[in-house]
């Protein structure tokens, strides 16, 4: 039994048969259910407790035992378990560094938690890995408001830092359901794309410059503030979107754009699918540079939503349905081309019928029937999601496709996202999820995009589930040349082990 040898700074901790065995049958373990082989790393032993009671002095910032980390080794959407046992929460980029060179010496496999917000097991450990949380790490460093940037620490908030750079007349250039929750070194990590992305791209184009640590403690200090810095390789863009398994990311630099003064949204209804292309180029034409979001959302996942809710619809019944958001800075001017769009597609029969708004409440009311989709799905006794790109053309044909391979076993097959930047989520959802139903949707949503061309992961990332699907969007030799960066930079393995690649 692991136990802290200065019994003052911590109590050993120990679990009763009943609470181990209660913890364990709440989802299965993610070793378990996908079939996964512990690597070759050391266990913690006592030692190795009392090493990180010197580094991290406070208490607080260890836990130990499965009942204390019971909360970190269990995802949001409740696909994956894991058995970690001790919970490490630095407060420095100084204390990651001292226990990940410890960790790295000692060959313990380590497990990078944000925000808990991610849908494919990312963040949580799969067997005893030492959980690495960065929750205490959320201070706001500076916020200069001449240049745009904000510099913070990685475990901010994504929700907290949107509240005070409005302070100071700025936005975040991504924003996400999950805002609440999740934390910015989460964001970049995943590389987190969002509703804003189509105004304001992606995170590698907005993060400056960022800091990390490697798996041997080493701290690389790419902290740039300028949008111009061409002094060779751009190492920041290694971190975004790793997952955690190339470094820990510590400290980030990001530019803001200024917030908008003018918002509207319109709600959209829709016949077919052609007619929703239509409106996407109509809505690029005509709105141009005040374009902020263009969503998607199938007659199914409206439903889903608003029972959830307890609400009804804007508008009455479609088969599809459109959220669309302007913002700027001249009222008059954005509501004439917002009137100016709606004139075109109504009279041209491209849209059915809408509401549009510019009253904070009801935009807020509006976002809210795309935004709590997710809620809606998982509210059943199972879902599964996948988060795709596919080509515009071809963008909603994978609902109709899974509907007729599985519609008539589950509850639900719906279809929603960013239509503006080609991103699909599928949701599955239904009350049992059978080996019949699983073996007809994996890997046929993975084969249905690759034949597309499409990607099997738009923004969530590839985590844990998604690893033996990466084929399908990468070559072999992209996949080995990731392969050699993973050992390169981490010889030993012991980041994030058994995601996003296999070793």
């Amino acid at each position: 039994m692991l136990q802290l040898l200065n019994k003052k700074v911590l109590q050993p901790f120990h679990k009763t048969a009943k609470q181990i065995r209660n913890f364990r049958n709440e989802i299965q373990l993610s070793k378990d259910r996908y079939h996964i082989k512990r690597g070759s790393f050391a266990t913690v032993a006592d030692s190795d407790i009392n090493h990180f009671a010197k580094i991290l002095p406070n208490p607080n910032q260890i836990l130990l035992g499965l009942d204390e980390t019971a909360g970190y080794n269990r995802d949001y959407f409740k696909y994956v378990r894991g058995l970690g046992e001790v919970v490490l929460k630095p407060r420095t980029s100084a204390q990651v560094s001292a226990i990940l060179q410890h960790c790295n010496h000692r060959k313990l496999a380590v497990s990078v938690y944000g925000g808990n917000t991610g849908v494919c097991g990312g963040s949580i450990p799969v067997f005893d890995e030492i959980v690495l949380s960065l929750e205490l790490m959320n201070g706001i460093e500076s916020i200069d408001e001449y240049s745009g940037v904000l510099q913070c620490e990685a475990g901010c908030i994504l929700g907290v830092l949107e509240e005070k750079l409005s302070e100071k007349g700025m936005i975040m250039p991504l924003d996400l359901g999950s805002k609440h929750s999740c934390q910015i070194g989460g964001n970049l990590a995943t590389n987190a794309g969002g509703i804003r992305l189509m105004r304001y791209g992606n995170l590698h184009g907005s993060v400056l410059g960022l800091e990390a640590v490697t798996a041997d403690g080493t701290v690389l200090d790419l902290m740039s503030r300028f949008r111009k810095d061409n002094t060779g390789y751009h190492l920041k863009h290694l971190f975004i979107g790793s997952e955690g398994t190339l470094g820990v990311i510590t400290r980030v630099a990001i530019a803001c754009p200024p917030s908008p003064t003018t918002q509207n949204v319109l709600f959209l209804g829709v016949e077919n699918y052609d007619s929703v292309l239509r409106t996407f180029i109509e809505c690029k034409k005509r709105l141009g540079e005040i374009l902020t979001s263009c969503e998607l959302i199938d007659e199914d996942a409206l439903q889903c939503c608003i029972l959830h809710l307890k609400r009804s619809s804007p508008i009455k019944q479609y088969p599809f349905y459109m959220l669309i958001e302007t913002t700027g800075s001249n009222a008059d001017h954005d509501e004439q081309k917002v009137q100016n769009f709606l004139e075109q597609v109504l009279s041209a029969g491209i849209v059915g019928d809408g509401v549009v708004t510019n009253e904070p409440s009801k935009v807020k009311d509006l976002w809210q029937l795309r935004e709590y989709i997710p809620h809606g799905t998982f509210s059943n006794n199972f879902c599964l999601t996948y988060d795709l790109s596919l080509p515009l053309d071809n963008f909603y044909d994978i609902v109709p496709a899974m509907k007729r391979r599985v519609g008539h076993l589950v509850k639900l097959v719906c279809g929603f996202g960013h239509i503006g930047d080609s991103n699909i989520h599928l949701n599955i959802a239904g009350d049992e999820l059978t080996p019949e139903i699983e073996q007809l949707v994996d890997p046929f949503v993975y084969e249905f995009t690759s034949k597309l061309k499409g990607s099997v992961s738009a923004e969530h990332g590839i985590g844990l589930l998604k690893p033996k699907y990466l084929k399908y969007s990468k070559t072999n030799e992209a996949i080995g040349l990731m392969r050699q960066m993973k050992t390169t930079m981490d010889p030993n393995g012991i980041l994030n082990p058994y995601k996003v690649i296999s070793m």
